[in-house]
């Protein structure tokens, strides 16, 4: 097994959020980005603004490594015309993968059809232009019972729409990692949350995002049926150390 190629080496921190000045977060940026390309991770994802910036460092390192971004993060409570137009730049940008925060504060209300409608135009956008997508659901926001019918609706969505050979592009994602929890609970992908997922969204790949800290837990979650792992720590995860970041 090539860990790395189950790895998307992940850094979603906004100058604010990560305490710097604009140009000091932008070179954090650039060396996610170097480090992805010297070690061989599957994906580098990043904010949508530093998209042309990672394509352009990896084209220029002639590296198989893949752009992804996240869409409507982290609340994914945008108009719909909002995420579409959001998606469209990441595309001509050069992205390779599409992490939609889908709208799962809908899905709570009962919004339904406006749930599958983002669900379809949103991977319509993606599979017309041959990328990748993913609908992150943000497990810590969802009780058992709301993880498990948002990731059937997505399913169900995706089969009634969409031909058999692209199932395998469409994923079902765990978390944002920026969702605030109360008392210390976990706000990404646990064993639990993983396996509720990978039950109700198959045939449809799931990638668990957050909470993978060891490469002990990272082989745990592919021996579950997980395809990817969204960490902030790819390195040390693939050396076989342990990770103290939160994602």
């Amino acid at each position: 097994m090539n860990i790395k190629q189950y790895l998307d080496s992940t850094y979603l921190k906004t100058a604010e959020q990560a305490g710097l000045s604009e140009k000091d977060n932008t070179k954090v940026v650039e060396g996610f980005i170097q480090e992805a390309i010297e070690e061989g991770f599957k994906l580098i994802m990043i904010r949508p603004d530093k998209v042309l910036l990672a394509h352009q460092m990896i084209t220029k390192a002639k590296s198989d490594v893949l752009v992804g971004t996240v869409i409507d993060f982290p609340d994914g409570t945008s108009e719909f015309d909002v995420k579409i137009q959001e998606a469209q730049s990441a595309i001509n940008n050069g992205v390779d993968e599409l992490d939609y925060v889908i709208n799962y504060r809908a899905f709570q209300k009962g919004e339904i059809n406006l749930v599958k409608n983002e669900i379809i135009e949103c991977t319509k956008l993606g599979l017309s232009n041959k990328k990748v997508v993913k609908f992150i659901i943000e497990v810590a926001a969802l009780t058992d019972q709301q993880i498990i019918q948002i990731s059937a609706l997505i399913k169900n969505t995706i089969i009634s729409n969409f031909k058999e050979n692209d199932y395998q592009n469409v994923f079902v994602k765990s978390s944002t990692g920026f969702f605030k929890t109360e008392n210390g609970l976990p706000n990404g992908a646990t064993v639990h949350t993983i396996k509720m997922m990978l039950e109700n969204s198959c045939p449809l790949p799931v990638k668990a995002a957050g909470g993978v800290r060891t490469i002990e837990e990272a082989i745990e979650m592919i021996k579950l049926g997980v395809k990817r792992i969204g960490t902030s720590s790819a390195k040390a995860i693939s050396q076989g150390e342990i990770s103290n970041d939160n994602y």
